[in-house]
Formats: structure tokens, C-alpha cells, sequence
């Protein structure tokens, strides 16, 4: 099942990158999508890849919904009246669950990517990321934010 779901998938991206949604440049696609099915089934076959590809799926699911909701929060506070009395810029040592360079470095971008934050920095013991920010009211619910929600997806997709 998951070989026909990728190979579907693999002809779709084909005929989008290509830009012909043609019945002909389909079926080129899901060829070119069985050969490279066929070259990589050995690793295709693995019998815990649908579970990950639904924890990769409800990551990007999850990123997608932060981006929207951090898209409006930034787009309020910067169209609010008096913006210097609403800012409260700041940055936080955010505790790294995380251990492997993938894991940290998926984390970083996924903080830099949403509006309104940025990764600044990891400390020379992986121990910390240190997040900027532009709004901080409080310092632990960002902190929480974080660790329930994009941390603890990545931790679970690298399982």
C-alpha cells in the first residue's frame, strides 16, 4: 500500500514540477515513480516507514498551523497602535530535549521559519538554543510552546 501511496505521490510532484497536467505527463510520472520506487524498495519496505511518514505529516501539519496562527499574531502587533508599548523583545535559553544534530538543527529552522522568532544560537554543550523572540510576555509558556510542540514532534518523527 504505502509503495502505491508514494509512487501516486512522486507522479503528482512530477506533473506539478513540470507544469503539464496531462494524462501522457501522469503516466510518465508514476514511471519514472515506479523505477524510483523500485530503486529504493529495500528501504520502502521497512515496516515502521507509514508510522514515520505520519509523524512527518502531522510535523508539517503542525508547522503549517504555527505559521498561520504566527502570521497573525505578528501582522496584529505590528498593525496595533502604539507598537513600542506592545513589543517585549527577548530571548531565551530554550532546554534542548533533542540530542542529535538532525533533531537540533530541524528545530532551529522550524523556530526561525515561524514570524516573530528566531534560533540565535545553540551552546557550545547542545544543552540550549538560545530563541529570540518579539513578543516575550512569558518567558515559560514560549519555553512550553516549543518543547510540546515542534520539539516533541521532531523527537517522536527521529524515534
Amino acid at each position: 500500500m504505502i509503495f502505491f501511496i508514494m509512487t501516486a505521490t512522486l507522479a503528482l510532484i512530477w506533473t506539478a514540477i513540470s507544469g503539464s497536467f496531462s494524462l501522457a505527463n501522469l503516466l510518465l510520472g508514476a514511471i519514472i515513480g515506479l523505477i524510483a520506487m523500485w530503486v529504493i524498495r529495500e528501504r520502502v519496505s521497512h515496516p515502521g516507514l507509514s508510522k514515520r511518514l505520519l509523524k512527518i505529516v502531522s510535523l508539517a501539519l503542525l508547522f503549517l498551523y504555527e505559521l498561520l496562527i504566527s502570521s497573525i499574531r505578528v501582522a496584529i502587533l505590528v498593525l496595533s497602535p502604539r507598537l513600542d508599548k506592545r513589543l517585549q523583545p527577548g530571548i531565551i535559553a530554550f532546554p534542548l530535549t533533542a540530542k542529535s544534530d538532525e533533531e537540533i538543527t530541524l528545530l532551529a529552522n522550524l523556530i526561525t521559519l515561524t514570524p516573530g522568532t528566531l534560533s540565535v544560537d545553540v551552546s557550545e554543550d547542545r544543552k540550549f538554543i538560545y530563541v529570540h523572540a518579539i513578543a516575550v510576555p512569558d518567558r515559560e509558556a514560549l519555553i512550553a510552546d516549543i518543547a510540546n510542540g515542534f520539539e516533541r514532534k521532531i523527537i517522536e518523527v527521529f524515534e
